[in-house]
């Protein structure tokens, strides 16, 4: 099984969720709606998402915030692994360069960023992500919108980088981190079957 989060406006139903079930399929592949600009709240339904899952060890995928709260919840969580597509793991930069603008959601929902919402993510960030969580992260040097070298640099040491040149913040390069995935989640069918034996 794999869990894909979508990022800041996004939905379930973004295009990347749909060429997930599509090109993994028969493989299960279930998307969450959550507010990420509510962090308390996203965290909330997220965390009730997860525990319904239990006793499953389902791998996540998050896009942008959605790499974020996958950070913090696969320490919360059993994840069999975590991966991120060019994540937003220090979210209250660009917020704050933002403060005052007015966003809307995939379902028409407006806010304002504000510096409270840049505050309130700051509780969930990771301080050390080296902790022994698996990890990979697919990034684009091309990101016009975070600077891929973040997640570089903090996950230098103990992550899976997988960095290709171009791109943009909505990621280029899903073919490859496909197969990567279908990999992932054929190793977990096979494990699971020499559990049970």
């Amino acid at each position: 099984m794999l869990v894909y989060l979508h990022g800041l406006n996004s939905s379930s139903r973004s295009v990347k969720a749909g060429l997930l079930r599509e090109h993994l399929a028969p493989f299960e592949v279930l998307a969450v709606d959550y507010a990420p600009h509510r962090p308390d709240e996203a965290i909330a339904r997220l965390s009730r998402f997860f525990e319904d899952l239990q006793p499953q060890r389902p791998a996540v995928i998050g896009s942008s915030m959605g790499g974020f709260y996958g950070q913090y919840l696969a320490r919360q969580f059993p994840f069999s692994h975590l991966f991120m597509i060019n994540p937003a793991l220090t979210p209250w930069t660009f917020v704050g360069e933002r403060i005052g603008e007015t966003q809307t959601t995939a379902n028409g929902e407006q806010y304002v960023f504000t510096p409270a919402l840049a505050e309130r993510l700051r509780q969930y960030a990771i301080e050390s992500p080296c902790d022994g969580t698996p990890t990979t992260l697919f990034l684009d040097r091309g990101d016009e919108v975070i600077d891929y070298r973040i997640a570089e640099r903090l996950y230098a040491d103990c992550g899976r980088l997988l960095i290709w040149d171009g791109g943009d913040h909505a990621f280029q390069h899903m073919d490859p981190a496909m197969e990567i995935l279908r990999d992932h989640l054929n190793s977990m069918t096979t494990a699971q079957g020499d559990d049970s034996k």
